[in-house]
Order: C-alpha cells, then sequence, then structure tokens
C-alpha cells in the first residue's frame, strides 16, 4: 500500500530575530510560483465580458449619485456633440 502524500506546509516565521531576518531574506528572495498561462483568446473574452458588467452598472449607479446641475451639464454636453455630429453629417451630404 502506497503511503499517503503529505501536503506541503506554510512555513511559520520565526520568533528569533536572526531566523525572522533569514526567513524574510528566503521569502523575498524566493522564485515565484509560475502563474496559469491563459491563451490571449479567452482572456480577450473574459476581460471583455467583464467590461460590460461593470459598464451597464457603472452608468446608472453613476447618473443616480450626481446631482441635477451635473445631470443637467451632462446631458447639454451629450446633445452639443450629437449636434455637431448632425451638422457635420449635412455638411458632407450624407444622410
Amino acid at each position: 500500500m502506497p503511503k499517503p502524500v503529505k501536503k506541503a506546509r506554510k512555513r511559520t516565521p520565526p520568533r528569533d530575530v536572526n531566523q525572522l531576518a533569514r526567513y524574510l531574506v528566503e521569502q523575498s528572495t524566493a522564485e515565484p510560483e509560475a502563474a496559469p498561462q491563459i491563451p490571449p483568446a479567452a482572456l480577450s473574452a473574459y476581460m471583455s465580458a467583464i467590461g460590460r458588467k461593470g459598464g451597464a452598472i457603472g452608468g446608472k449607479r453613476r447618473m443616480a449619485a450626481l446631482p441635477e446641475t451635473e445631470k443637467s451639464a451632462l446631458g447639454l454636453k451629450a446633445a452639443t456633440a450629437r449636434w455637431v455630429k448632425e451638422r457635420a453629417k449635412r455638411k458632407r451630404g450624407d444622410k
């Protein structure tokens, strides 16, 4: 019968000052564990999904938190931007 595999225990910091110093040096100079490699396409899809989720919630909450004067100013700015686009289309002859 095979022996059970023991889990590696996390080392606790020692109480002695010199041992603590050595422990800290070992921890700071240890090689980091290799992070799992995620394919760029999967990472991109995941990040875009998170962005859509936050974006959908963020605008509504931001507007709810703003006072009426700032909401009005933002609305005026948005309307001005739309008018500028519309005027540029008319100038070019687009519909």
